[in-house]
């Protein structure tokens, strides 16, 4: 907004008016010169203790906006605070983050952020979701199926992770959807993955995997559970196609289905063989 420079109050810095109340426009918030008498832009916020202040300082987010926002610290009673470009930053409350600890942002993460008013009227940060997220996104292309980008996670959830994957030079982004069995554990809101598009949905939003493709994947899931059985007593452990796939994503980070697809392998190498619940490592002749 537009004020008047009403007049200079050292060792503060200047007061400016709208005619009705003046505000502080303190000497570390000016930008180039100013004088009594001048009508600048500005931008009014709440300093550390809530008192109605100036910045010539362009903030990274305004009323309504929605940014990018990096989680400066975070306060075990109130929440995370955001950088927000200011002389303060900006309150992520507990209330507006996932109620689960393990999918809360942690500090250096950058979360989506929509600058909005509490009951109290102060400027506070709520997570975006996609209400506010869709219209600034757009359609992912059919080239882009089948590679890797990195994405951006908004909505941890225990069953699965909305993600917004990076646009680049083409725009804001896209929607993409990472199934549970699809990631190697639990996400957090803010945190960066690396994911690949495996299915584009006729309304333009990506199915996504944390997995290379099942190939691939066999093969590594292969020599990771070769690689265990070397370390293990006898060339034995107590998994097997019987295993619950509980058990399995906990123990291997795999799904059961990857899981039946490397043994199976490994059975046809003739390098494994099960006994009940327990597959043994073939000692060779």
């Amino acid at each position: 907004m537009k004020l008047k420079v009403a007049r200079e109050k050292s060792p503060y810095g200047f007061f400016l008016t709208d005619g009705v109340r003046d505000v502080l426009l303190h000497y570390s918030e000016i930008v180039g010169t100013i004088k009594p008498g001048d009508d600048i832009e500005v931008y009014l916020y709440y300093d550390t203790e809530d008192r109605l202040a100036a910045t010539m300082k362009m903030p990274l987010i305004r009323l309504g906006e929605i940014a990018l926002l990096e989680v400066a610290d975070i306060h075990p009673r109130f929440g995370a605070f955001l950088e927000m470009g200011l002389g303060r930053q900006l309150l992520l409350p507990f209330r507006e983050q996932p109620e689960l600890k393990e999918l809360r942002p942690q500090v250096g993460d950058r979360v989506f952020a929509v600058l909005a008013h509490d009951r109290q009227g102060r400027l506070v940060a709520k997570l975006a979701g996609e209400e506010e997220l869709q219209p600034l996104c757009f359609e992912a292309p059919v080239t882009w199926k089948n590679k890797w980008f990195e994405a951006t996670v908004y909505k941890p959830l225990q069953m699965g992770t909305f993600v917004l994957i990076d646009g680049g030079v083409v725009g804001f982004g896209v929607i993409g959807f990472l199934h549970s069995s699809e990631r190697m554990r639990l996400l957090r809101a803010g945190e960066r993955v690396k994911v690949r598009i495996v299915h584009i949905r006729e309304d333009g939003r990506a199915n996504v995997s944390m997995r290379p493709p099942k190939e691939i994947g066999r093969d590594e899931d292969a020599e990771k559970l070769l690689a265990f059985l070397k370390e293990r007593p006898n060339g034995a452990m107590p998994y097997s196609d019987e295993t619950p796939a509980d058990v399995v994503l906990q123990r291997f980070q795999m799904s059961k289905s990857a899981f039946k697809r490397a043994l199976g392998k490994l059975m046809k190498e003739d390098l494994v063989y099960q006994e009940g619940s327990w597959t043994h490592m073939k000692q060779k002749q």
